[in-house]
């Protein structure tokens, strides 16, 4: 029985497996109730006493090592299974889904560019302002509807702290602290308290930009938004320009841009005018020069702004403006290649 016990321990020990299911035969063949070492095992009742010791210690020998060898080639099989996985020659060269910029980075950065190109740094100012950046140095009346609590979010109310409005007053802030010329573009989130709808938000995002040189002329600022919409939208880009008011330019107007859907034929989108709306300018009112310490009769301006929401709706056609601050993935998704 010991040369039975020597030469079955001789072939555990040379036992190989080339998957699963040849390790499982194996195991079945020597530890399972009718294999090898179990059949050995019910031979030694017949084993003489004086021999029980000695084969007893080589039957225990036999099965330990022959459950570590099928532990052995259980354990080589999960490490070859695993670097296989790893090293899996049918998967595509970048198996990894990555991020995407949001659509309203990616148009903030892209009218960044442009101005850039123009010579406009950009300026940057805090989201939380005083009354007298955000309205009083900017001309508007003690009065004017933009103070009631309907338009401003005020932070501490009778202490004239608030959310800003709009970027206007990062502007001030630079001409407060700058002696011109200054070349400036002001991106940020500004807020208003309004009702949340598909075309409204209490927040949104805003782009202005600011002049301030000896000689500047409205003729200056037509050059400089027929140059930013033939970048924006395309070269086959018209503008036209319609007299408006704001309390901190004068004269001041509205800009429209030829439909870039239809090309100014008409369409629902422009409600068949052919033109659509996308920003408001003006030169910069004297006052409001005046109450940075500028003077307005050696320097003058042009100051623009625009809602980069409104310019991502033209680029994109997104109707619903919620859609911006919701996190969707699923609308996330479609600006992958707009990165």
């Amino acid at each position: 029985m010991i040369n039975k016990i020597d030469s079955l321990l001789a072939e555990i020990n040379s036992l190989k497996a080339n998957n699963s299911e040849e390790l499982e035969a194996l195991r079945i063949k020597y530890l399972s109730k009718k294999g090898e070492v179990s059949s050995l095992m019910n031979d030694f009742r017949n084993v003489a006493a004086e021999q029980k010791r000695e084969i007893g210690q080589k039957l225990n020998i036999l099965k330990t090592q022959a459950q570590d060898k099928i532990n052995e080639l259980k354990e080589k099989l999960d490490n070859r299974n695993a670097s296989e996985e790893i090293i899996d020659l049918t998967r595509t060269s970048y198996p990894y889904r990555v991020g995407t910029r949001h659509p309203l980075s990616i148009v903030k950065k892209e009218i960044s560019d442009i101005f850039a190109r123009l010579g406009f740094s950009i300026a940057e100012g805090p989201e939380i302002e005083d009354d007298w950046h955000v309205f009083s140095s900017l001309n508007f009346a003690a009065d004017h509807p933009a103070r009631d609590m309907q338009d401003t979010f005020f932070v501490q109310h009778g202490a004239d702290i608030l959310l800003r409005t709009h970027t206007s007053s990062v502007q001030t802030r630079v001409m407060e602290n700058t002696q011109p010329p200054i070349r400036i573009i002001c991106p940020g989130r500004v807020y208003r308290n309004e009702a949340i709808s598909y075309r409204a938000h209490c927040f949104f995002h805003q782009v202005e930009a600011l002049y301030i040189d000896k000689n500047v002329s409205f003729a200056d600022l037509k050059q400089v938004l027929l140059f930013f919409a033939k970048e924006m939208f395309g070269p086959e880009t018209k503008i036209r320009l319609r007299p408006s008011f704001f309390p901190f330019t004068e004269p001041s107007a509205e800009m429209d841009i030829s439909c870039n859907l239809c090309g100014g034929k008409g369409c629902p989108f422009c409600k068949y005018t052919g033109w659509v709306e996308i920003l408001g300018c003006g030169m910069v009112d004297p006052n409001v020069l005046e109450n940075c310490g500028i003077d307005p009769k050696v320097y003058s301006g042009y100051a623009l702004g625009m809602g980069i929401e409104r310019i991502t709706n033209l680029k994109y056609q997104v109707k619903d403006l919620r859609l911006f601050s919701e996190n969707d993935v699923r609308f996330l998704k479609q600006f992958e290649s707009a990165t």
